[in-house]
């Protein structure tokens, strides 16, 4: 819910990176200091903290056009990164390109499960007020122990009320996992809605129907997280490898008909050179060590509108 602060107040001017500064590694410093994030961004697809319905808040901006279809991106991570979702914030912030018409509408949610820790409370309770870009779920903080089952079948019931379902997709990923947002929504453009599991399959040879999805990201159509959500077969299975549990249920349930294997346009880290990445890169996994992240945010050209300034010294 959006926090009205009067002029008189001292925190009129709120600006969460000079908290989140004090927990950032060196690593990342340098990418503080570019803008404060922003909840709503102009790109070739509007970006959101929270598009669609929403159980907390409204967005700040409403596209112009309708758009092509509605991505909800969840980003599993766990409360105490409260630097890794910084940096997450400010990469996506800066893939931004001006445009009228959208072709698609992105929101982005860090999906967290029961914050136990007081320290953690208070962080999240600030990124909360000033981004509304996470969800908690009442759940196990642990990959294994049914936080994906929660996050999907959950989301349904979030999310209810309105006349259409809220998102075409629903995009379940990791805080390790870099995304090159525009290239996820044009890989979408023109794909089917219904019945829809996307992302990087094994084997990566079976390009028509991979049994599963690896948890790098992958993206389910909302029909299959409506399912999840009423299926006993996800019911009595919660707890396992999330990504195999996933494939499992669906072919058990004969659902996901439509297969978009992407691979070898989503895949791990292979290292910071130039030919370590793919041209039209979808995304980048296992980047849990920042010098990882920092690399392939520079192979992007993440920083390319930085203008030389007076007021810092970047060497």
């Amino acid at each position: 819910m959006e926090k009205k602060i009067t002029s008189s107040s001292p925190f009129a001017k709120p600006y969460p990176w000079a908290i989140t500064l004090l927990l950032l590694p060196p690593s990342l410093l340098a990418l503080s200091y570019l803008l404060p994030y922003s909840a709503d961004l102009r790109l070739p697809f509007i970006v959101t903290s929270c598009g669609g319905p929403s159980p907390t808040a409204t967005t700040k901006a409403t596209p112009t056009a309708e758009p092509d279809f509605r991505l909800l991106i969840g980003i599993h991570t766990v409360p105490a990164k409260y630097h890794r979702r910084h940096a997450l914030r400010l990469a996506y912030f800066l893939q931004q390109q001006p445009t009228a018409s959208p072709m698609a509408r992105v929101s982005i949610r860090f999906i967290l499960c029961n914050v136990a820790k007081e320290e953690d409370q208070l962080i999240v309770a600030l990124e909360i007020m000033h981004h509304d870009d996470i969800i908690i779920l009442n759940c196990t903080e642990s990959a294994e122990r049914g936080k994906t089952y929660t996050y999907f079948s959950s989301l349904p019931a979030m999310f209810e009320g309105g006349e259409r379902p809220p998102y075409d997709y629903v995009m379940k990923t990791d805080d390790d996992t870099y995304l090159r947002l525009d290239e996820l929504v044009k890989s979408l453009k023109g794909k089917a809605k219904r019945n829809v599991y996307y992302g990087t399959g094994l084997p990566f040879q079976d390009r028509e129907h991979p049994p599963f999805m690896l948890g790098m990201g992958y993206i389910l159509s909302w029909d299959l997280v409506e399912w999840i959500a009423s299926s006993e077969i996800a019911r009595n299975e919660p707890n396992g490898i999330e990504d195999t549990l996933t494939g499992k249920w669906l072919n058990s349930g004969d659902k996901a008909r439509v297969r978009y294997n992407m691979f070898p346009k989503m895949y791990d880290y292979r290292g910071g050179e130039g030919n370590d990445f793919e041209a039209e890169t979808i995304a980048v996994h296992q980047l849990k060590e920042d010098l990882r992240l920092v690399r392939t945010l520079k192979h992007f050209n993440v920083t390319t509108g930085l203008k030389a300034s007076k007021l810092y010294h970047i060497p």
